[in-house]
């Protein structure tokens, strides 16, 4: 049974031209080369809102795209990874743009900058702005892939930088600590360009001394703004804005709601903030794929399948928190992560939550945990394990949907590479049955 990129043209094209994939190599000395050699300039001729942090850029990024959308902005927005298709990375007025047209930005890319040693990202970076400069949208949202400082799209000069949450994540390229992440992260930040903030409860110190080092007016959630999820409403500098509930989890997605609307305060000399006055509801609700998102592929009879990309402690405590609602509910876990990531301190928030725990396997990738290895771990935490096949995706996710029920729910989490697994057909009957996505808690 085939997965969604298996016949994924842009993909393959994208894979080709970076040589090794999956090879991670950071620092903007390239890109800037590669933007001059197709004329890309650092500062692009619509305003741009970088978004980085460890978890929440999704989400903001698309609140962010929702609400100048239905004030009648034409938005592009990149973000990354993808799930089932390469195009997902780039929207423009809410719509993905056609292989043809990524197929083109690449062999621009290559014909210009082909001698440069692009790495995966920077190369569909580059496609992506090549095909921004085609678009020409009023606004520009760039979410940052990994860290900041070194990151592709840190070679955009932003008008708005969005730092939404600092935790433990990719140490490995990072620094093994949460304010040597941070700095990485505060990297985006420009001298004299606002930014926002979402660490409410605990900022840390090296994102706010950078903020004041580079002199980057910083606005603060639980300083300088707040939001109450009671009364639907976001406090900053004196006013209250009215905003609509967020779609997806709890209060974590207020907060980054709340990032997005006091962006749009922020940003109104450049887009007026009249336009973009933020009502009671969702006119053009926020699209989210892969976060806590709910699907009914089998039917009213079948679970639901519930998809999330949670990779580390603090996004799978979300995602927890998420899960006590359906407390009558069985639930079942198709599951892996990549080889850097924590895995007992992903797999900890949800215990006692999962009855049954189905590791899978990912083929093909260099940064694969062993599923041997995945397995072991399982049990030695004592979580309940149902071995498939060798963790064979296909397998594994019939098992654990033949013992579910229509009250109940069969979670896939754990890596943007598990969610790619799913069938195509599996898909194409979600994109029919979806039901909503209500907020938790």
């Amino acid at each position: 049974m085939a997965n969604a990129q298996s016949e994924d043209r842009v993909n393959a094209r994208v894979m080709a031209l970076a040589g090794a994939p999956e090879r991670i190599d950071m620092g903007l000395e390239r890109m800037r080369l590669a933007m001059a050699a197709l004329d890309l300039p650092q500062r692009q001729p619509w305003p741009v809102i970088l978004v980085a942090g460890t978890n929440g850029k999704g989400s903001t990024v698309a609140y962010l795209e929702s609400l100048y959308r239905q004030a009648g902005y034409r938005v592009a927005a990149y973000t990354s990874p993808h799930l089932w298709q390469f195009a997902e990375r780039l929207r423009v007025d809410g719509s993905l743009l056609g292989e043809e047209q990524w197929l083109e930005a690449l062999e621009q890319v290559a014909r210009a900058a082909g001698r440069i040693p692009l790495t995966y990202f920077e190369l569909a970076t580059l496609a992506a702005l090549l095909l921004v400069r085609a678009a020409a949208p009023e606004l520009l949202v760039l979410e940052v892939g990994m860290g900041g400082r070194l990151d592709a799209v840190n070679a955009v000069d932003p008008d708005l930088s969005i730092i939404t949450t600092v935790a433990m994540d990719h140490q490995q390229w990072l620094g093994d600590t949460r304010e040597a992440i941070g700095g990485e992260k505060a990297g985006i930040l420009r001298r004299g360009v606002p930014a926002l903030y979402g660490d409410a409860k605990d900022p840390c110190a090296t994102v706010l001394a950078a903020a004041e080092a580079r002199e980057a007016p910083l606005h603060c959630l639980g300083r300088d703004l707040d939001v109450d999820p009671a009364a639907q409403t976001l406090r900053m500098n004196g006013r209250l804005w009215r905003i609509p509930a967020p779609l997806w989890g709890g209060r974590e997605q207020w907060d980054n709601l709340a990032l997005a609307t006091a962006a749009t305060c922020l940003l109104r000399e450049r887009l007026p903030a009249a336009a973009v006055e933020p009502g009671a509801r969702w006119r053009c609700p926020p699209q989210l794929p892969g976060r806590c998102q709910r699907l009914r592929p089998w039917g009213s009879d079948g679970p639901t399948l519930w998809l999330d990309v949670a990779h580390n402690p603090q996004a799978t405590g979300q995602l927890a928190e998420a899960l006590r609602q359906y407390s009558g509910a069985r639930i079942h876990a198709l599951f892996n992560l990549l080889g850097d990531k924590d895995l007992a301190g992903c797999l900890e928030p949800l215990r006692g939550l999962v009855q049954q725990w189905f590791p899978v396997a990912l083929p093909g990738s260099a940064r694969a945990r062993p599923w041997r290895e995945l397995l072991a771990a399982l049990e030695a935490m004592g979580l309940p394990v149902r071995v498939v096949e060798e963790g064979d995706f296909a397998a594994s996710l019939a098992a654990a949907r033949g013992e579910l029920n229509a009250e109940d729910l069969l979670l896939c989490f754990g890596s943007f590479q598990v969610l790619g697994q799913l069938p195509m057909g599996l898909l194409s009957a979600a994109a029919s049955a979806r039901i909503p996505i209500c907020q938790a808690g």
